[in-house]
């Protein structure tokens, strides 16, 4: 009985150390890919950096997924970076971070009903995102609906009041819907952030019209 417990704890010991062998090989394999695949995106290689990458490509690997989709938008292979964007929200759908990503190659695709969508998600989980708040924002703005583009750049500015772009883009949301006071304060304000600025100084122009 002795010996068949000798038996059984050295399978279990040489079964520990392999797998932490091949887990090591795994990782060293997995970190020498993406050191090839930056040194290549840093020439605009997209494609062979994004090649290193799938040859040690796992599935469940929310790294691997999240930068693949990114090197295959920079290679211009928009559906299958959204494939890959995809698979890294499915493997952490509480994160904002691959929904920002999945927006890149939408947007290249003009589908912007769906990149609406992922911004309006993201703003679920992070209500103060700036940064979805502003493209939100200017996306509403250039399709002309002024009355929801402001709520957007209204909050970037309760938020950051001193920030360019989205004082900037208060102001001509004020202005578009004929609220000259508050715009003429907004243009005032981003020209003190940038004194010379065109887009500030038109703006001021029209508001004196």
């Amino acid at each position: 009985m002795e010996f068949l417990k000798r038996i059984i704890l050295t399978g279990i010991f040489i079964l520990f150390i392999s797998t932490t062998v091949l887990a090591q090989n795994n990782f060293s394999n997995l970190q020498e890919a993406f050191s090839k695949s930056y040194t290549l995106e840093a020439k605009g290689n997209f494609k062979e950096a994004a090649d290193q990458l799938k040859a040690v490509y796992q599935e469940n690997s929310y790294e691997t997924n999240l930068r693949l989709g990114w090197l295959n938008y920079m290679a211009g292979n928009f559906k299958e970076s959204i494939a890959f964007y995809k698979k890294s929200m499915d493997l952490f759908p509480y994160a904002d971070e691959p929904k920002f990503g999945y927006i890149f190659p939408l947007s290249a695709l003009g589908r912007w009903d769906e990149v609406i969508v992922q911004y309006k998600e993201i703003l679920a989980n992070s209500p103060n995102n700036t940064k979805a708040l502003y493209y939100l924002g200017t996306i509403y703005y250039n399709r002309g609906q002024y009355d929801k583009a402001i709520l957007n750049f209204q909050k970037v500015v309760d938020l950051y009041p001193f920030d360019y772009d989205g004082m900037l883009m208060y102001g001509w949301a004020n202005l578009q819907l004929g609220k000259k006071k508050e715009a003429k304060v907004l243009f005032q304000k981003v020209l003190l952030n940038k004194p010379k600025d065109a887009s500030a100084i038109q703006g001021l122009a029209l508001v004196s019209t």
